[in-house]
């Protein structure tokens, strides 16, 4: 393991609490690099990034970031801009259908929101943001959960651009562009990802 690792915990993300951590290793696998990275510990977004299954450890993932990259890291990212969506990507399989969905988990559990389809659902994430407060899709350690006893799923958080005080609008609108490209490719590659799920 890499000294960034060993100084970086947020990197490092447990899969010990899996029921079935091959199929959550699979399906994580298929997002790696559609969806930015967060590291709070050092304040930076990684956008070119691989995943690691170190031999011998079945119960961890490494995010490894791109160490040739350096422009695909964003620095000074307070942890005050990001934020938890209560928003969930799941396989189609988990109600009964084909594909990628959306689930929105609301904190009055009498709210049941219907599952979308992820293409409709990216298409609502760019709609209801604004050009200065863009909704920006991002994941921090932890985010890959299961969503019950044996299907794996994404938790998203978001990065609020008026919040990046330390960010000049030039960054601001890289951080916006990269993370709209992430959704981009997410959108158009849903179908392979949703596969054998």
């Amino acid at each position: 393991m890499t000294a960034v690792h060993q100084e970086n915990n947020d990197l490092i993300w447990s899969l010990e609490g899996f029921s079935r951590q091959e199929m959550a290793k699979r399906f994580v696998t298929r997002f790696e690099s559609r969806l930015c990275v967060y590291s709070p510990t050092v304040r930076q977004i990684y956008t070119n990034y691989s995943l690691e299954f170190p031999n011998g450890e079945s119960n961890r993932m490494v995010v490894l970031p791109n160490p040739y990259a350096f422009h695909d890291t964003f620095n000074s990212i307070d942890c005050e801009a990001v934020r938890d969506t209560g928003m969930f990507i799941v396989p189609g399989a988990l109600i009964k259908k084909t594909g990628l969905f959306l689930v929105v988990k609301y904190k009055n559990q009498a709210i049941k929101a219907a599952p979308i389809p992820i293409r409709q659902a990216l298409k609502r994430m760019v709609r209801t943001g604004t050009a200065t407060d863009p909704f920006l899709p991002i994941l921090i350690k932890g985010d890959l959960r299961e969503f019950n006893s044996e299907t794996p799923c994404l938790h998203l958080h978001r990065i609020k651009l008026p919040e990046l005080c330390q960010c000049s609008d030039f960054e601001k609108t890289a951080i916006k562009k990269s993370i709209f490209k992430k959704m981009a490719d997410l959108y158009d590659s849903a179908d392979e990802i949703a596969a054998g799920f």
